[in-house]
């Protein structure tokens, strides 16, 4: 009968360490995001499921390109793209980007500027002080846009603004579903 009480209570304490481990993990290490709406096509799709990696960006700084998970209402996330980080003017001539007067390739959107062409420029003209009324980032906080950059709600609009380092959930490191699309994020 002794047996049979302590077999019970291993099997009890295997459950809930178990618990405590999955849960711990969730809430502290990772934690699932489905993307919503069409601000990151073509590198994230409507309905896609992320792993978003909640501790590297604790212990390390960001870096430009990161898609990023943060709070942006208390019912709502976005996902975007880190192009601006503090210190930085950013701005866009003819589909370029220029930070701090240099120019730099964003390879994830050369499919989408070429299917583009015909239509105009994905991403319009402008600088920092045209929508936001300043010329660098200010410290502790981000400039971010969606990768579908006539669609997003991003940065470039006052209600966004630039993102407070601490509103970041995380950093979106993997899509697993569907399983079609299962991989790494392009940077």
């Amino acid at each position: 009968m002794e047996s049979e009480k302590e077999s019970w209570f291993d099997w009890l304490k295997t459950i809930f360490f178990a618990a405590v481990l999955v849960i711990g993990v969730r809430y502290f290490l990772v934690t699932p995001i489905a993307v919503q709406g069409a601000s990151m096509m073509p590198t994230l799709e409507d309905g896609e499921m992320l792993v978003v990696d909640k501790i590297t960006p604790k212990i390390t700084d960001f870096d430009r390109f990161d898609v990023i998970v943060f709070k942006a209402t208390e019912e709502e996330n976005y996902v975007k793209r880190i192009i601006g980080l503090p210190g930085d003017t950013v701005q866009y001539i003819d589909d370029v980007l220029y930070i701090n007067g240099e120019k730099y390739d964003e390879p994830y959107l050369d499919d989408y500027k070429a299917a583009l062409m015909d239509t105009g420029t994905l991403t319009e003209d402008f600088a920092l002080e045209e929508y936001l009324q300043q010329t660098v980032v200010p410290e502790g906080h981000l400039f971010v846009l969606g990768d579908n950059r006539r669609k997003s709600v991003d940065s470039r609009l006052p209600e966004v603004g630039f993102i407070p380092v601490n509103t970041v959930i995380g950093e979106a490191r993997f899509v697993y579903w569907p399983l079609s699309e299962v991989g790494l994020i392009k940077k």
